[in-house]
């Protein structure tokens, strides 16, 4: 016969119901913000590829104004969860976690870009940019699944899987996008 587990204090009770970052795993949260602004941004750069050739600005906009708008959904979620768990708005201190935690969601428009702006200045045609940039964002989910797997400690075999799998996720996406036509 097995005992029951205790039943968890009220604090605990609130660090489990609480966000990452609010139960101070803020690293963890900044990566799951990052990796997963870097999915939707593969799918918005796969998307504009497809488009026909849109203009420079078009497409630097729709990539840039996709990253904002994730960033701002995330404020605002992160808010309406923090009330519903907590019964109470964030303050400051929290304010500045949940902007600091969710700033990776902006970085993940930065290759893709570059790239818009690199093809602005003739170095690449546009489509070839949006793709390259999709590649790089597949990329970056490799590193973040190798890292996490090194990060893990079970070896360069394990790290490998870990990236390859996070890859997986990212070429499915693109794979979807282009099944989709749109």
């Amino acid at each position: 016969m097995t005992t029951p587990d205790p039943q968890p204090s009220p604090a605990a009770l609130g660090q489990r119901d609480a966000t990452a970052a609010r139960a101070g795993d803020i690293p963890a949260a900044r990566l799951k913000e990052r990796i997963y602004a870097t999915i939707t941004l593969t799918a918005v750069v796969v998307t504009l590829a497809e488009a026909g050739e849109p203009d420079h600005l078009e497409a630097a906009l729709t990539v840039a104004v996709t990253a904002l708008g994730v960033w701002l959904a995330t404020l605002v979620a992160d808010e309406q969860a923090h009330r519903a768990v907590t019964r109470r708005s964030a303050n400051r201190a929290e304010i500045r976690t949940g902007l600091h935690v969710s700033s990776p969601l902006l970085l993940s428009a930065v290759g893709p870009l570059a790239l818009i702006g690199m093809s602005a200045l003739g170095a690449m045609g546009l489509g070839t940019a949006l793709l390259t940039g999709a590649g790089v964002e597949v990329a970056t989910l490799f590193f973040w699944g190798w890292r996490t797997g090194l990060r893990m400690g079970n070896g360069p075999l394990s790290a490998l899987t870990s990236g390859l799998l996070d890859t997986a996720i990212g070429v499915g996406v693109v794979g979807v996008k282009f099944l989709a036509g749109h």
